[in-house]
Order: structure tokens, then sequence, then C-alpha cells
């Protein structure tokens, strides 16, 4: 099978112009808008704890719910091919991120913690199966330096 490349052009506007541009680390705000054609925009800003507004997605955040989004979806797709009736789907993604002493830093590690809720008849055996083969598929995993696991919880739905 041929390689084929997709192309994801995306905008990031500053916002966070306070009157005084850089003039200062302390005049002025770190937010901004994350946005692509005829979608919503994103309202972005730094993690709080360096000087972000905590009520905006950080660019950690979006990294850790890119890597569970592409999970999902990659499940999913595994789950409707494999005869498991998924009927909900929530994860509790956490990331670790270490600063560097030269101010930089990195991720560590991601977990995945979905609890997926199948119907009755269902194999959750297979289920849980399924999750090691959409972290294969995953795009993001497959392009990020630090390890994702996942721990999935199989739910039985009652009849």
């Amino acid at each position: 099978m041929n390689d084929h490349e997709h192309t994801y052009s995306i905008q990031v506007t500053w916002t966070g112009n306070l009157g005084q541009g850089t003039s200062s680390y302390r005049a002025y705000a770190r937010a901004h808008e994350i946005s692509a054609a005829g979608r919503p925009a994103i309202p972005g800003s730094a993690d709080p704890a360096f000087r972000g507004d905590r009520m905006r997605y950080n660019p950690e955040d979006l990294l850790v719910a890119s890597l569970s989004a592409c999970h999902m979806l990659w499940y999913l797709h595994l789950a409707a091919e494999a005869g498991v009736v998924v009927m909900d789907y929530a994860d509790q993604a956490r990331g670790v991120m270490v600063e560097t002493a030269a101010g930089g830093g990195r991720f560590t590690s991601v977990v995945l913690r979905p609890t997926v809720t199948i119907l009755p008849g269902a194999d959750p055996a297979l289920a849980a199966h399924l999750h090691t083969r959409a972290h294969e598929l995953c795009f993001i995993a497959n392009s990020v330096n630090f390890p994702v696991t996942c721990e999935p919880t199989i739910v039985v739905a009652n009849p």
C-alpha cells in the first residue's frame, strides 16, 4: 500500500496584547485563539503555572486531548468492525510534563483511562484487546517520543 500524505492547516492568533505588547514578561496575556477554516475557534492560553488563563486550553491540555481522541476514534472504528457495540466511551486521560533546569520541559508519559460500555453479548475480552490495536494505529501516539499507555475499563451494559 502506498503512503498517503495529509496536511493540516491551523491558525494560531495571539489575542493577549494588553496595550504594551511584550514590553515585559508581565505586560501581556498568554491568550490566543486556535482556528481553522469553517470551524469554531478554540480559546487557548499558557498553563496557569506560566501566567496562563486556567479557563482556556493550553498546549499541554491539547496534546493529551489529541492522544485521547485519536485512540478513541480508532477504538470505535475497530469495535464497529469487530461487532462490539459500544454504547458509551469516556476517557480520563492524564499526562505528565517535567520542566528542565534549562527552562524547557518535555512530556514523560500519558496514561489513557477509558471506560467503555458495551452491549450484553459482546465479548469483554475482545473489547479490551481492541485497545491494543487502537494504540498501534493511533497517528498521534505514533508521533510522540514518550510512552502512552492505556488502562481500559470495560463495562457490560445492563440488559
